[in-house]
């Protein structure tokens, strides 16, 4: 699934020319430029993520009360809203009404968390124009954000030769400042594993810091910034219920075409199917083997038995036929003939009932005028059974035949 990620930089307005990265697989950067909201890459499927520029957010911590939020996961609600207003109306500079909020994700109660803040109005107008354009996004996600307690501290340096900044990301939230010596010595106290910088301001973060940089170009940092689990779009620019949901398939669908993490379940998978089919096959092999094997039998004993059959067509109608003929031709009775069912019935039938009528055709042998009570009836045709004959009843009249005849 393809992924349009597109820049929301400060001042962005409905003739600003956007930064955009394009992704197949989410891992890797396709294409990536700067054009107006109308000639943004067309997204016939997949998803199209803005990222808001760290210069338009400001961190907030916050531990709600309880009973604010429903459960982890929850979606913000009104209420969730004025609570918030409260909390963090002597924190801001500007109107909580004119902010737009967003909590971090899985948010509880009654546990430290994080809010986004940022300017209402504008991002609305940002996002407006873009769904103008036919480019309306799926997710709104940072461009920074802080680290969970359990992952180590984030340091990169990003902007101009003219105007370099330093961000630093960590469990205590976000920073953002001028790149300079006094930033570099406050930051490089301890410094974390790897610094990272865009390659315009490599050599100045190199000096600042005295050691080497990796170089990561803008659209990498969008692209990493796009699979980040936030999502802004909440309270009043939250989707609906079936768009969320559908939001939430298609992130997980993508993690699971590409993330590093799945690829051993990737094989694993591919491997079982393979596994199954190549199962499949061998065992519908073998039974169709094991049938032609049976009906090879079944042939090679008809023509054994029989040698002026020169054809064979259906086996066991065939050799029924010639032992039929056979039987016929030497003169002896088979179980369908009427001496054999007479036989059979006078054995079976009580001694004090007589029959008054019998109706002999084909196999088949009915009897009327016996007056049996249901459970003779029972009786008599489970002794018919044990000589390999069935019987069964229409009104007064009961019609014995071999057994395997209707």
């Amino acid at each position: 699934m393809s992924t349009l990620i597109v820049y929301l930089a400060p001042g962005a307005t409905h003739d600003t020319e956007y930064d955009y990265v394009l992704s197949h697989d989410g891992l890797t950067v396709a294409a990536s430029g700067r054009t107006s909201a109308a000639l943004l890459p067309a997204m016939a499927s997949g998803e199209m993520v803005a990222v808001v520029a760290i210069q338009a957010l400001s961190w907030q911590s916050v531990q709600l009360p309880k009973g604010s939020i429903a459960a982890r996961g929850a979606v913000p609600t009104p209420r969730l809203r004025a609570v918030l207003d409260g909390m963090l109306e002597e924190r801001l500079l500007d109107e909580p009404q004119e902010l737009h909020f967003a909590l971090a994700p899985n948010a509880r109660p009654e546990a430290p968390l994080w809010v986004a803040v940022c300017e209402r109005a504008w991002l609305k107008a940002a996002l407006q124009a873009l769904e103008n354009a036919g480019r309306a996004a799926t997710r709104i996600v940072p461009e920074f954000a802080p680290q969970s307690a359990a992952s180590e501290a984030s340091l990169q340096v990003i902007g101009t030769e003219q105007h370099p900044l330093l961000v630093v990301s960590s469990a205590q939230g976000v920073t953002l400042a001028p790149l300079n010596a006094a930033a570099a010595a406050l930051a490089g106290a301890e410094p974390p594993p790897k610094l990272l910088a865009e390659p315009a301001v490599a050599a100045l973060a190199e000096a600042c810091f005295k050691r080497p940089v990796e170089l990561q170009q803008s659209a990498q940092r969008w692209l990493l910034a796009s699979q980040s689990p936030w999502d802004l779009a909440q309270f009043d620019l939250a989707s609906s219920g079936r768009l969320r949901t559908l939001k939430k398939l298609a992130q997980h669908w993508q993690s699971l075409r590409h993330a590093p993490q799945w690829r051993a379940l990737r094989w694993g998978a591919g491997a079982l199917v393979l596994t199954q089919l190549l199962g499949l096959n061998l065992l519908a092999w073998h039974e169709k083997s094991a049938l032609q094997a049976q009906r090879a039998a079944v042939s090679a004993v008809l023509t054994q038995t029989f040698p002026n059959v020169r054809v064979v067509v259906d086996a066991p109608t065939q050799m029924e036929r010639e032992v039929a003929a056979l039987r016929q031709a030497t003169g002896t009775a088979s179980g369908a003939d009427l001496e054999s069912m007479l036989t059979a019935a006078s054995m079976a039938i009580p001694a004090n009932h007589s029959l008054l009528a019998l109706e002999f055709s084909s196999g088949e042998a009915r009897m009327k005028g016996l007056q049996l009570s249901a459970t003779e009836v029972t009786a008599l045709g489970n002794g018919l059974g044990r000589q390999g004959y069935s019987l069964r009843s229409e009104g007064e009249v009961l019609v014995l035949h071999t057994q395997g005849r209707p």
